[in-house]
């Protein structure tokens, strides 16, 4: 097999994994927000008005967004999404490992990211509609202190 067999990889095959439970739930239909950007400090240099210096500040993260079907009440991302954002912050925030997996057709990891220090800043419903036969879809947002790609 060479390397151009599965490339451009699709985009469909991927898996989610979440550190501290057997997360047997975790079928998303979608998964975005990964991304690294490197904030930037303009700097005027005193007399030069040809151009402005960019200064490398620090990198920032967005979040992790996830999306599926609404999962049941006992499912293991359900109950830590409760106890964080419902739990008005009586218990110290549960911090997770999440690594997202890209798969190729045989089932290989193609790609890995890992988020470390994640949790959940967002839960929302998707909105109801009488006029559509849709499954209803929850979203998670996570944030996270660094990632980093695994493979």
């Amino acid at each position: 097999m060479s390397f151009f067999d599965d490339y451009p990889p699709a985009a469909f095959y991927f898996t989610v994994a979440i550190s501290g439970s057997l997360m047997a739930d975790m079928a998303f239909s979608e998964v975005s927000g990964i991304s690294s950007e490197i904030e930037l400090e303009p700097l005027s240099e005193g007399g030069e008005n040809r151009f402005v210096h960019q200064l490398p500040k620090g990198v920032k993260h967005g979040n992790l967004e996830l999306k599926r079907g609404i999962g049941s009440l006992l499912s293991p991302l359900v109950l830590w999404c409760k106890e964080t954002l419902e739990g008005e912050f009586a218990a110290p925030i549960d911090l997770q490992t999440v690594i997202v997996m890209l798969r190729g057709g045989e089932g290989e990891v193609l790609r890995a990211w890992q988020f470390n220090d994640a949790y959940p800043v967002k839960w929302s419903v998707d909105a109801f509609s009488s006029t559509k036969n849709e499954v209803a879809i929850e979203q998670v947002s996570l944030a996270y202190s660094y990632s980093r790609r695994a493979l």
